[in-house]
């Protein structure tokens, strides 16, 4: 049995709202809640979240959402490991077992059906999935200021070419796949046996200021529409 669990609470300090804030015509949760019921891969799809709109928007969307968060779980100190645990918990009391979960944010417009199908079926060989993508540039030559001037972080790379450089990635901030066992386990999303999905640039944005998020229009109009 397979889970989508998507984490959206009411509350956003940088974006008012931001959950369901419009982007492209639609709720920007709309399009994390259409990847996962289009995918096919989840037996149930469901929003937690402590928010009276954004219950409403995520059912009106297809999206279960059985019971609210808890206050625990809804204020700005909480985890994602916090809220999936609740979410596996509550579901547990029900009498409902998820053998693997996939939790997707609800501001990634950009995520394709095709990535969630192709991290369920990986999570056959391991125990976790995340998605990532390369940085733009190799931090090994990043540049800091100190008393005003700049230098080089890591002097030992200044004459090293970026092609000679071992690729470096950061997270995609889209989804993590898990088992659900070892998540509970571990007790954290960081599981053993941990495989990537790497994902071009064009799949990701960042959505944490204004900028961002006109950044992530031009890219969802460019390759969705």
């Amino acid at each position: 049995m397979n889970i989508a669990i998507i984490t959206a609470r009411g509350g956003s300090k940088r974006i008012p709202r931001k959950n369901i804030k419009e982007f492209c015509g639609k709720p920007i949760i709309y399009y994390s809640i259409k990847a996962a019921l289009d995918s096919g891969i989840f037996d149930t799809v469901m929003v937690s979240t402590d928010d009276d709109e954004i219950t409403r928007i995520a059912r009106n969307y297809g999206a279960e959402v059985p019971f609210k968060r808890s206050q625990e779980t809804a204020d700005d100190f909480a985890t994602t490991s916090d809220v999936l645990q609740e979410v596996i918990e509550s579901y547990r009391r029900q009498g409902k077992n998820f053998d693997r979960f996939c939790c997707i944010y609800p501001t990634c417009p950009l995520l394709k059906k095709e990535r969630l199908q192709e991290a369920m079926i990986m999570l056959d060989d391991c125990n976790g999935v995340k998605p990532v993508v390369k940085f733009s540039f190799p931090p090994q030559r990043s540049l800091i200021i100190n008393d005003g001037f700049l230098e080089y972080q890591y002097p030992e790379f200044t004459n090293s070419r970026s092609q000679d450089l071992e690729a470096v990635y950061h997270d995609s901030g889209q989804f993590y796949a898990m088992r659900t066992e070892a998540f509970l386990t571990a007790g954290t999303l960081n599981v053993t046996n941990l495989k990537p999905i790497i994902l071009n640039e064009m799949e990701v944005q960042d959505i944490d200021t204004d900028d961002d998020w006109k950044l992530a229009e031009l890219k969802y109009k460019y390759i969705m529409m």
